[in-house]
């Protein structure tokens, strides 16, 4: 599978793919980008960097869902023409595909649309390659459908990602043997910020709990993960949306630079 120029999986370098967890301005865009480009560079990992336009899933109708299509859509192409990174971003119905897909390198499907087939169709008439998060309702090997149907659509390449999995009220697990079971369908991806997510636990919306995003990540890089899905924000408590889940941008480096370290171990192990 290929993001623009940059190979996931199949034994390729690890692939980091961060950024906002939803857009609030042309110059936070900018300023985050900048800084995902930098840690990126200094750990010789490739990069895309991530930002939705819109949140459409929120627990409270009130809550704080981003600029919309139109304008998410032009903040992100200045981002990508100005920092040269791959871009990816959610949709959400079918109808935003082929503009979003105009911008991003990279669909996101998200987890809780991952069985939408219509939207997978769209998706993948795109020719983009497509990032499909695991629901949360979905057991590991159950996810191999959602492959196959984005592969008999047409899709060029299919990534799975792991974001946790509902564990009672207001919570979820990573069952980290879910990500061996994903790698048999597609290249795999953790999301280790929205997988610290408590659903629906916050003041009528959702919280979280960011001291687990480390300890998530560097386990699943010993499970030899194909790309590492984290969010980061220059000030996360005051983020507008899933701030308890994202990470400061100096917390991103020093993850990024663990994570480098335990797969660089791994491959010397293989290799010996």
């Amino acid at each position: 599978m290929l993001i623009r120029d940059i190979p996931v999986g199949d034994g390729a370098p690890l692939v980091l793919i961060s950024g906002l967890n939803v857009l609030e301005s042309l110059d936070g865009a900018l300023t985050c980008a900048h800084a995902v480009q930098a840690i990126a560079d200094r750990h010789g990992v490739p990069a895309v960097f991530k930002a939705s336009f819109d949140k459409a899933n929120r627990s409270n109708r009130r809550s704080f869902r981003g600029p919309g299509i139109d304008e998410g859509l032009r903040i992100l192409d200045k981002v990508k023409a100005e920092i040269g990174l791959p871009i990816t971003t959610d949709i959400h119905e079918p109808g935003q595909a082929k503009d979003v897909a105009e911008v991003a390198d990279l669909l996101q499907i998200p987890s809780f649309l991952s069985r939408q087939t219509d939207l997978m169709a769209a998706a993948a008439g795109t020719g983009r390659p497509l990032n499909v998060k695991k629901g949360q309702f979905m057991a590991p090997s159950d996810a191999a459908l959602a492959v196959e149907k984005a592969t008999s659509f047409g899709a060029t390449g299919v990534m799975l990602t792991e974001r946790g999995t509902s564990f009672g009220y207001h919570d979820l697990v990573v069952d980290m043997r879910g990500l061996v079971v994903l790698r048999d369908a597609a290249p795999v991806c953790l999301d280790a910020t929205h997988a610290v997510q408590h659903p629906g636990a916050g003041e009528k919306a959702s919280s979280g709990d960011r001291r687990f995003v480390a300890p998530l990540a560097r386990a699943a890089a010993a499970l030899g993960i194909d790309a590492l899905f984290v969010e980061t924000h220059p000030e996360p408590t005051s983020a507008p949306c899933d701030g308890a889940c994202q990470i400061l941008l100096e917390d991103l480096d020093r993850l990024l630079g663990e994570v480098c370290a335990i797969r660089s171990a791994l491959e010397e192990t293989r290799s010996g």
